[in-house]
Parts: structure tokens; C-alpha cells; sequence
């Protein structure tokens, strides 16, 4: 008998439509960051961020075209069971996790005298780790 394998990212995901933020009066994600980690970067828009911000969640599509900056807006999967590229510190299984600002994701920082005042910047719990390129979590 074989065994069945998982499509875990289908599990708990829920999805929001952000605006994008735009630099200089253009937008800052295009069609080659769908699949991406993004955080918050304004009132409703979203970004790649900065490295050590909080992730919001994966890039999962965007509407209209690149040609159509400004006019755009991002779905973002928020929750859920999802797998992000990883880069230095890749995190461990149980980890928690920050974007990198690149799109990517790395060890969330230990709690510290120096967190924000909303909460340590840490989110989500990595359930698997692909050798250093990529960590599956659960966005909790």
C-alpha cells in the first residue's frame, strides 16, 4: 500500500486582498514575487519589508498586470500552513520566524528587553525545514 502524501498548505488558509505600497510612484511588488513574504509596510498596503520586520504572510497573487502600477492589489495568504524560502539564520522545526526583506524568511530574534510595543516580532512555528533554502509553518 503507498502511503498518500499531504497537501498540508491547503490547511487553514485564509486569505486577505492588501493595496500595494509604492516607492517613488511605483509599486513595490511585481509578478515576480508572487510566492513571496511579505509584512505590512502602511494602512492596508504591504511590502517585502525589512529585514527583522514582522511577517504578515505569503504573496499568493496580484491582480491586473505590472504595467498597471498603482492600479494593483495583492492577495496575501494570512493564515494557514504555508512554505516560504529561507535564508540565514534558517530556523529550526518549533522556530518562529521575520522576513528577511527580501522575500524570504529567517530565525525570528530572541525575545528581548527591545521588542515593540505591540509584542516580539516572531510569528508563525516552522514545521519542517528543507535543507537551508526552504521552511514549511503554520501562521498562527
Amino acid at each position: 500500500m503507498v502511503i498518500r502524501g499531504q497537501n498540508l498548505e491547503a490547511t487553514g488558509a485564509v486569505y486577505v486582498t492588501f493595496n500595494i505600497h509604492q516607492t517613488t510612484g511605483s509599486d513595490d511588488l511585481t509578478d515576480g514575487d508572487i510566492g513571496k513574504a511579505v509584512t505590512i509596510a502602511s494602512n492596508y498596503e504591504i511590502s517585502l519589508g525589512s529585514d527583522g520586520d514582522i511577517l504578515l504572510g505569503k504573496l499568493t497573487d496580484l491582480s491586473l498586470t505590472d504595467a498597471d502600477n498603482g492600479s494593483r492589489v495583492a492577495t496575501v495568504q494570512v493564515a494557514g500552513i504555508m512554505t516560504l524560502s529561507a535564508t540565514a539564520t534558517v530556523p529550526s522545526p518549533g522556530n518562529r520566524v521575520v522576513v528577511d526583506g527580501l522575500g524570504a524568511v529567517r530565525q525570528a530574534p530572541a525575545l528581548a528587553g527591545n521588542d515593540p510595543a505591540g509584542g516580539n516580532v516572531a510569528r508563525g512555528t516552522v514545521i519542517d525545514v528543507v535543507g537551508t533554502s526552504e521552511v514549511t509553518l503554520l501562521l498562527n
